[in-house]
């Protein structure tokens, strides 16, 4: 025990002897904390629109004044032909067209139909597809307003009114659905970077062998290099949960004590994981290419930006191995459902297993390369 605490003192005072280290892992993550979720939102707003009004009726005009006081869509221009409104689209002004054809009023009054052209720009296919879907649920509410009044018989009874309710996210806020998962991610960065350069740094600058020679198990060794950023790794986890509170309003609906039990086996997992990849390199830059390629797959395909249940068939079993997924699924659960430990027991067993899985497979690796 008195080794594994000597190692550990090391270890600490390696790491606050490096100012380089503790910017990485302090500044960076609150930095991209507080950035990160403004720019990741899935919400399409300001979306240019170029009208085509070739009625120039009362009809039309409200039909573009419903459209633009809805907060999605934004005039940027009228033009006067269809084909000057595709250019418009061209040179990425305009996001989406709107054609009002000739008679369109009086079609609409004589009988009682009338068309409008929609082309939308679909190069980000998303946003396309957001954009055409919210001009044509607000053409859908125009054409209702404008059959309600015309139809208005005396004591009508009033039609059913649907009022939605939003669990777990009443008001919508992006926001509070991407921090959770960003939060994972920086964990992620602190456990597979930093841990992944710990040995092969000691590799580098030429001291692993005097601990080689010592009469220091390999057990101690790898529990050594990862209790200090596991620490770390909780303190790290710790300002996150602040920023949330401070910075977005967001205050976990959950065990605080629940979030920081499984991110303490996460962060055994990932550890685990960075140091198996420091055994397997003999150079930091080695390391980082290594550790930079599995992030990406893992961040991709850990649900924080695209919905598991829409991928593949073949992504959501690569999902069944990336640990990353377990930990954003279960932290979106405690933070906004308010998940107990029977909810996400399953998650527990399975991020234990990963932990004992790269914590064994990196100690019997580095026994091997001793």
């Amino acid at each position: 025990m008195r080794t594994l605490l000597y190692l550990l003192q090391k270890e600490f005072i390696q790491i606050s002897r490096d100012p380089s280290i503790l910017r990485i892992v302090f500044m960076m993550p609150v930095v991209q904390l507080i950035i990160l979720p403004f720019a990741a939102d899935y919400e399409v707003k300001n979306i240019n629109l170029c009208v085509v009004d070739n009625d120039h009726s009362t009809y039309s005009t409200r039909m573009v004044d419903k459209m633009t006081a809805s907060g999605y869509f934004r005039l940027v221009a009228y033009a006067p032909s269809f084909n000057q409104a595709v250019k418009t689209i061209e040179s990425d002004e305009a996001d989406i067209v709107l054609e009002i054809p000739n008679h369109f009023e009086k079609d609409l009054v004589r009988d009682n139909a009338a068309q409008v052209l929609l082309s939308v720009n679909a190069v980000n296919g998303v946003k396309g597809g957001l954009a055409g879907a919210y001009a044509a649920n607000i053409i859908r509410d125009y054409n209702s307003d404008i059959r309600l009044n015309w139809f208005k018989v005396p004591n009508l009874p009033t039609p059913v009114e649907i009022v939605p309710r939003f669990w777990y996210n009443p008001h919508m806020r992006y926001k509070i659905y991407m921090v959770p998962g960003i939060m994972v991610v920086l964990v992620t960065m602190i456990g597979a970077f930093i841990s992944s350069l710990n040995i092969v740094r000691e590799k580098e600058i030429g001291t692993i062998e005097q601990l080689n020679v010592t009469p220091i198990t390999k057990l101690q060794f790898i529990l050594g290099k990862l209790i200090p950023f596991w620490v770390i790794g909780l303190v790290v986890l710790s300002l996150g949960l602040l920023v949330t509170r401070l910075v977005f309003n967001i205050v976990p609906v959950g065990s605080y004590a629940l979030i920081f039990g499984y991110a303490a086996i996460y962060l055994l997992a990932f550890l685990g994981f960075g140091l198996l990849i420091s055994t397997l390199v003999d150079t930091q830059q080695q390391a980082m290419f290594l550790a930079f390629f599995f992030m990406m797959i893992i961040i991709m395909l850990g649900g924080l930006y695209t919905n598991i249940d829409s991928m593949p068939k073949w992504a959501r079993t690569v999902t069944l191995f990336n640990p990353a997924a377990y930990f954003i699924e279960a932290i979106r659960n405690i933070m906004l459902k308010g998940s107990t430990f029977q909810d996400i027991k399953h998650h527990f067993a399975i991020m234990t297993g990963f932990a004992v899985f790269f914590n064994g497979l990196a100690i019997w690796n580095y026994r091997k390369r001793a």
